[in-house]
């Protein structure tokens, strides 16, 4: 894998012709590049590994709030990540929506949430998941059975992201962030097909994905911390 040290390089395979669905995705991903790398060091690896394009699924493990943020600005293509409905209050609804982020909500089966994420999917664009489904150790000890349904559903690559150092230190300034100006792992993987190539959809084929997701993303985690020595 190598490194990712400059800003401009996230932005190498963005085109002026993007369809207007993607506008917003590319508009957050370019915020993304400012606040991240203006507040923190981030150390990206792999970048390379997203298919340049077509539609693909970034499955980030989930320790921390900046996490979604980091991946958006170090992915070299714009993201539309599933958020719970409860970060959509007040003006950062409308903000959220406007670069292309899509609400969920997680107590109930989400119709229209899932046929955003489809239609993101089926228009060749990136969608993000934290697979885990909320913060947790961000180890991906314990999936749900969406990124398995959207991948299977969809036929299109995972990426695993690993996102480490976001909560090894609190931040002098603001207790709920990482120090200003320390830096943060950002490792993408191998794309993977979660399907066996059978093209099922049944319950039994998508608890099979399941695992099979959950053996690369525990194996891509366990190479980044080996790594990025974290």
């Amino acid at each position: 894998m190598r490194g990712h040290p400059h800003r401009g390089e996230a932005g190498r395979q963005v085109t002026a012709a993007v369809p207007v669905a993607e506008r917003g995705a590319e508009i957050g991903r370019r915020i993304g590049v400012g606040l991240m790398y203006g507040l923190w060091r981030p150390r990206v690896l792999g970048s390379w590994r997203v298919p340049a394009g077509g539609p693909v699924i970034l499955a980030v493990n989930h320790s921390h709030n900046i996490d979604g943020p980091m991946v958006m600005g170090t992915a070299p293509r714009g993201t539309h990540f599933l958020i719970k409905k409860e970060a959509f209050v007040g003006p950062l609804g409308p903000f959220l929506e406007g670069i292309g982020q899509l609400k969920v909500d997680r107590s109930v089966a989400d119709r229209t949430a899932i046929t955003d994420a489809l239609a993101v999917l089926d228009g060749g664009g990136v969608l993000g998941i934290f697979p885990e489904g909320t913060r947790g150790d961000g180890d991906f000890a314990s999936l749900r059975a969406g990124l398995a349904y959207f991948a299977v559903r969809s036929g299109a690559p995972i990426v695993p992201v690993a996102v480490l150092g976001s909560t090894e230190r609190r931040g002098r300034l603001i207790k709920g962030l990482p120090p200003l100006r320390s830096r943060v792992d950002v490792v993408f993987g191998d794309p993977f097909e979660a399907g066996d190539g059978s093209g099922r959809r049944t319950r039994r084929a998508l608890d099979e994905a399941t695992v099979r997701i959950q053996d690369r993303l525990t194996g891509h985690l366990e190479t980044a911390r080996r790594l990025t020595g974290r």
